[in-house]
């Protein structure tokens, strides 16, 4: 009964974002039978993020399945402050992200589904490029390919026996007086 209160203590504090919504179609012998697929992203809006897609006859069951597969997806993405730590290029299908820190105070340069992929995971301070094919479901799969490549600072930097601080952005390299 606790673990019950606990799930939905747990719902209420994720921040859940619908995509998109599209009508798709399966051709039968009667004809065609129409359906709802929905593309939801949940993110913690603290480096949690996850997206999930939900088919169903009506929305309010295609929302909620694919708000179902989104939590089932979240996985832990690797921020420096409010914003990401190296630059990185991503495709998935036709599309492709292009990803890139900014300084703070620049805020979320993105649209689309890149920008609601990117909030609620977190960040508030990135540069973003969406090239090729425009298809909402592509280009934020793309994005959550993108983030979930990205280096944890500190691990990337004891790979290459560096100081963690010479990988860092500008900006948040401490100053040496």
């Amino acid at each position: 009964m606790r673990r019950n209160f606990r799930t939905h203590e747990e719902r209420d504090e994720l921040d859940e974002r619908v995509i998109d919504i599209s009508r798709v179609a399966k051709v039968v012998k009667g004809g065609r039978r129409f359906a709802f697929r929905v593309v939801v992203v949940v993110g913690d809006n603290r480096g949690k993020v996850g997206l999930g897609i939900g088919k169903a006859r009506g929305v309010p069951d295609a929302i909620r399945k694919a708000a179902e597969h989104a939590r089932k997806d979240m996985r832990q993405i690797p921020l420096v402050g409010t914003t990401i730590p190296h630059e990185i290029i991503s495709k998935h299908g036709g599309a492709k992200v292009f990803l890139k820190p900014a300084s703070p105070g620049t805020g979320v340069v993105a649209g689309g589904g890149v920008r609601a992929v990117l909030e609620a995971a977190g960040v508030h301070n990135i540069l973003t490029k969406s090239l090729g094919s425009a298809s909402v479901l592509n280009v934020a799969r793309a994005t959550m390919k993108g983030l979930r490549q990205l280096k944890q600072v500190e691990v990337e930097a004891a790979s290459r026996g560096k100081d963690p601080s010479h990988l860092m952005p500008f900006w948040e390299r401490k100053r040496d007086g």
